[in-house]
């Protein structure tokens, strides 16, 4: 039986990454080491990370005036990060609330200087993304932090906010843990991005930031080291020991993607993925739900509920059954969700669709 797992995350990663990393677990190309015993400062690991920067910066287009660190802490880390180093004096930032992850984030900013909400998905239990032309910026706002992908609620932009972000000017700032390289985009209308590893890129521990070189450099009074950008910038992210393993894992999937066309091809896999799966849902006659708005509903992440809660139970043994896993919803919501990043392949997805429809059908 064919297993897909449709975690949030830590999530499915691509099955030949896997099998490479086996093959090459215990001698990494005739070193006679596994990557994880290797000196993060010696030639084998320090080519593997430059490698992989190099790749990831095809896959995204990264301008040379843009610093790629590998971090750690995940994105919870760069929610403190973030206004340490870039509120650069000004008294606050600006922040559009999306759902959970947005909330988070805005949390940890008060925490260093003024907040302001410009925007709020919350009258309607963050099922939607407020309209860029209602939102109240600041633009004296040292910078704008908005969540694409909300991996719980399942809301995702399928648009960039409008700034000018040349070096003066407001900087657009994105968590991307969950939809990085999902799709394309131009990275040139970001001042940062920042992302968790573990639903698109890799293994959990490792966090990629993209930031321009201009932003770096001015961090708050008393911010520790380990949370000063420059820092990280000027010890190519090797001021301590990376997560050498994490960023290991990371390269082979670039490489992944770069033998299968890349994020553009990525991109139109996950649009085929994402009109199956919700197909099934609004056909469904009711039996399914899914609470998003259609304009705005995540690739990524497929919330939907069941109209008999009562046959949540059956639902998810069944499914298990059939090697459909992880589908349970977040606590906080309930119901189902599926996850289905890049490396979720189309089949998957057609065998949960084949799935839903059959309970429904036995249920309905």
């Amino acid at each position: 039986m064919t297993i897909y797992n449709f975690s949030a995350g830590p999530a499915v990663l691509p099955r030949e990454v896997l099998q490479q990393a086996r093959e090459e677990l215990l001698d990494w190309h005739g070193s006679g080491m596994s990557v994880m015993e290797m000196s993060h400062r010696g030639k084998e690991f320090t080519g593997i990370a430059t490698v992989a920067e190099a790749d990831l910066r095809e896959l995204m287009g990264i301008p040379s005036n843009y610093k790629v660190l590998f971090l750690q802490g995940g994105a919870h880390l760069q929610f403190a990060m973030i206004p340490l180093n870039l509120l650069r004096g000004k008294p606050s930032a600006d922040y559009v609330n999306t759902g959970e992850w947005s909330k988070k984030a805005i949390g940890e900013a008060k925490k260093f200087g003024g907040v302001n909400v410009v925007a709020t998905g919350a009258d309607r239990n963050f099922s939607y993304v407020p309209a860029f032309e209602t939102w109240q910026c600041n633009k004296d706002a040292a910078y704008l932090h908005y969540t694409p992908n909300e991996t719980i609620g399942g809301v995702e932009f399928n648009w960039v906010p409008l700034l000018d972000n040349m070096p003066g000017a407001v900087p657009l700032v994105a968590d991307m843990s969950s939809n990085i390289l999902s799709r394309r985009i131009d990275v040139s209308k970001f001042g940062l991005i920042y992302a968790g590893a573990q639903k698109n890129i890799g293994p959990a521990g490792l966090t990629v930031v993209i930031v321009r070189d201009d932003l770096i450099g001015h961090v708050l009074p008393g911010t520790p080291t380990m949370l000063d950008y420059k820092i990280h910038a000027d010890n190519d992210s090797m001021y301590n020991t990376p997560p050498t393993y994490g960023i290991y894992i990371a390269g082979l999937v670039f490489q992944w993607l770069k033998r299968n066309g890349g994020v553009a091809q990525a991109e139109q896999t996950n649009i085929a993925k994402a009109r199956l799966l919700y197909d099934a849902i609004d056909s469904s006659s009711g039996f399914y739900n899914c609470p998003v708005d259609k304009s705005d509903r995540s690739r990524m992440n497929v919330p939907f509920t069941l109209k008999d809660a009562a046959l949540d139970e059956s639902f998810l043994q069944q499914a298990d059954a059939r090697g459909l896993l992880q589908l349970k919803g977040h606590r906080s919501v309930g119901g189902m969700r599926a996850s289905i990043y890049n490396a979720m392949p189309l089949a998957g997805v057609q065998a949960l669709a084949g799935f839903m429809n059959e309970f429904a059908r036995q249920h309905g």
